[in-house]
């Protein structure tokens, strides 16, 4: 099964199995694991198209759906919810856990805001999506239902992204392989010309000086 959804591989098909055995139905299994962090849609629609042979346009959906509900909540009660668990310390601890991530991964977002947060939320990799993009953007502050269609753009784009992987087999695996390499080499070399360009600011402040 090519996932994305997240660092273990069988991650989303080992609870599709688990809920399948509690009786929901592969439906109903799809819109459940769209919603939990981490697997999100890129979990779900494999699941629904290679797992459960559920033909793709009842799938997709299904995900998106799923993958929205948790976004308006987060966005809403985010806040409320860090002031009210926030007093007791292992909830503070997993805030400035979850905070830290966000901040540290949110940098295309602050360039661009709606249409970075469009993109963060699209690319169907781990360290992204739905939950991600919502708790970035009430760090940044952007408007409720900005936020609200930018990360459901970047849902539905990340939809066709997966399903169009998972109808491919074995070569959307490869895609997907290739696809990671490439963010993680530009990733790489942005990084060495930040670098740079910091090491060239501060000899400039240097001979200025």
């Amino acid at each position: 099964m090519p996932e994305l959804a997240d660092s273990h591989p069988h991650r989303a098909e080992a609870i599709a199995t688990w809920l399948r055995s509690r009786g929901l139905s592969p439906e109903g299994v799809v819109l459940v694991i769209s919603m939990l962090p981490i697997v999100e849609l890129r979990g779900a629609v494999p699941v629904g198209i290679n797992l459960f042979r559920i033909p793709w346009y009842a799938v997709v959906p299904l995900a998106v759906i799923g993958n929205m509900l948790p976004v308006f909540a987060i966005l809403l009660f985010l806040n409320v919810a860090v002031r009210l668990l926030g007093r007791f310390r292992i909830c503070r601890r997993f805030f400035d856990w979850l905070f830290a991530r966000t901040r540290a991964r949110s940098g295309l977002m602050r360039r661009w805001e709606f249409w970075g947060l469009v993109l963060f939320v699209s690319v169907p990799l781990p360290v992204t999506g739905a939950w991600t993009g919502s708790v970035a953007a009430v760090l940044m502050g952007l408007r409720y239902w900005r936020s609200v269609l930018a990360i459901a753009l970047g849902v539905v784009f990340a939809g066709a992204v997966v399903t169009t992987l998972s109808l491919l087999g074995g070569w959307g695996a490869a895609l997907a392989a290739v696809a990671l390499l490439g963010l993680l080499v530009h990733g790489f070399l942005s990084g060495l010309r930040r670098r740079r360009e910091a090491l060239g600011r501060r000899s400039r402040d240097d001979r200025t000086d």
